[in-house]
């Protein structure tokens, strides 16, 4: 049986069609013009707007990919690191993750907060059903977050963006007036090891300015730390770790197999990120 959706996170919830509130009807979400969404038998709501997104989202390979990747423990320190930065200016009720993907990142924040309550916001459906059981405080909506977030206005404590797009206007329109967004973004030197090994996707060298630029004039970086730790992966780890990412859709199968027999076994990669705080302007 399909446990209940939390009501702190239903709470924070928004119609797509008219903008109002949200109640759980056993079945999924009903707004007084009664615009009603199903719950999935997974256990997520679909919030798309009428003309549903462009946007395909991850496929169920890369969701698959990341699944596997995380459950063995390799981005545990990401979750420390965007723990303590959720944690920096006390203890939240409410958590948004944007693009949360299978929601393993804000579980783990959640059990550093055993109050808070979580919303999980991607456009794959495949990532949705994996997040829907992520964490029991926790509910997994589909949505495009161009398209607007289907959530109140001011009724968000923290928003969280790992390794994912930022929409600057209405992550301000989102978050309570106290409210922090917890951006963590790769570094220069991240998987640097595989980059050419592999022909991964180079990170820009100018993804900080961009991040701030993508804010402006809506938010203001209060503080940034970076993380950085060496991983040691076997080839099928970092087989996992490029089929969960971005680098999955450039790379011909065949040719990531040959590139992988180059490398070391184990090979040593380096993890690091930037994990930055903002506030409302």
């Amino acid at each position: 049986m399909t446990p209940p959706l939390p009501p702190a996170a239903v709470a924070v919830l928004a119609c797509p069609v008219c903008r109002a509130g949200l109640e759980d009807v056993g079945t999924g979400l009903r707004c007084a013009a009664r615009h009603a969404f199903d719950r999935a038998r997974q256990g997520h709501v679909a919030l798309l707007p009428p003309t549903g997104s462009p946007h395909p989202g991850d496929s169920a390979a890369m969701v698959a990919d990341r699944v596997d990747f995380l459950a063995a423990g390799h981005y545990t320190g990401v979750t420390a690191a965007l723990t303590g930065a959720v944690l920096a200016d006390g203890q939240p009720g409410t958590v948004l993750d944007l693009g949360g993907g299978t929601g393993a990142h804000l579980a783990g924040v959640l059990d550093a907060v055993p109050g808070a309550a979580g919303v999980v916001l991607d456009v794959s459906r495949y990532a949705a059903r994996r997040a829907a059981r992520a964490h029991p405080r926790a509910m997994a909506v589909v949505a495009d977050t161009w398209a607007g977030l289907p959530v109140r206005d001011g009724s968000v404590d923290r928003v969280l963006v790992v390794f994912a797009p930022r929409n600057g206007p209405e992550t301000a329109r989102v978050l309570s007036p106290a409210g922090r967004l917890v951006v963590v973004t790769p570094a220069a030197d991240h998987l640097a090891e595989l980059v050419g090994p592999l022909g991964l996707l180079r990170v820009d060298p100018d993804k900080a300015d961009r991040l701030a630029v993508s804010l402006q004039p809506h938010l203001v970086q209060v503080d940034e730390r970076v993380h950085r730790e060496t991983l040691r992966l076997d080839r099928a780890a970092v087989r996992v770790l490029v089929g969960m990412g971005p680098h999955a859709r450039h790379l011909a199968p065949g040719a990531l197999d040959a590139a992988l027999a180059t490398l070391p076994e184990p090979v040593e990669v380096s993890l690091a990120v930037r994990v930055s705080i903002h506030r409302r302007a």
